[in-house]
């Protein structure tokens, strides 16, 4: 398959990258600073002109998404809007403007993450975004059919727990290895409107 990976140069995005193109996928790595395209998915031009570059492809994969972090009597209205912009809208927008560019049985991934379903302190702007994320998968898919949509939603990367485990007391890690599986799962399964849980 032709897969258009989104955030292809994070984290995430990396260890997606290396096992997709690893089952013998091209890959067609967008990021903000590096990739095959350059852009900013959260700007609809930048948007537009990721699909015209990219060309025909027969998967769209988003590894990407930012909400802020603050205890909740911090966050302002911006904040909350920042989160929505950064992870909701910007992925309805690769299934919105992706969906003429697919094929009939093609497919998207997003990414949501472990906050839609346990919450954290100082997490609620990502959890709000991480569940929108979510319920617009689940009704997404039965409008967009033949075509899929799912989504990933992993918890704290086993990799990153040195940086981020605190902020996650008494959840388990995941390996980026799994979180990735996770991945090939909505790419080349026949599954849609899921949340895959690595």
């Amino acid at each position: 398959m032709d897969i258009l990976l989104i955030g292809a140069n994070g984290v995430l995005g990396t260890a997606v990258s290396t096992t997709l193109a690893a089952r013998g996928h091209r890959i067609i790595r967008v990021g903000r600073t590096s990739g095959d395209i350059l852009a900013d998915i959260t700007d609809p031009a930048g948007l537009t002109r990721v699909y015209a570059e990219a060309g025909p492809v027969d998967a769209v994969v988003s590894a990407a998404g930012d909400a802020p972090f603050k205890p909740f009597a911090e966050l302002t209205a911006d904040d909350y809007l920042s989160a929505y912009r950064g992870k909701v809208a910007a992925q309805i927008d690769l299934v919105r403007h992706g969906l003429d560019r697919l094929p009939e049985h093609g497919s998207f991934t997003l990414i949501s993450g472990v906050l839609a379903r346990e919450p954290i302190p100082s997490g609620s702007a990502a959890a709000m975004a991480n569940g929108a994320v979510e319920a617009f998968v689940r009704s997404a898919a039965i409008e967009i059919a033949p075509r899929r949509v799912n989504a990933v939603s992993p918890t704290v990367f086993t990799e990153s727990v040195p940086d981020y485990g605190p902020y996650f007391p008494g959840m388990a890690p995941v390996d980026l290895a799994a979180v990735a599986q996770a991945y090939v799962r909505s790419v080349e399964g026949g599954l849609t409107g899921q949340v895959f849980i690595p």
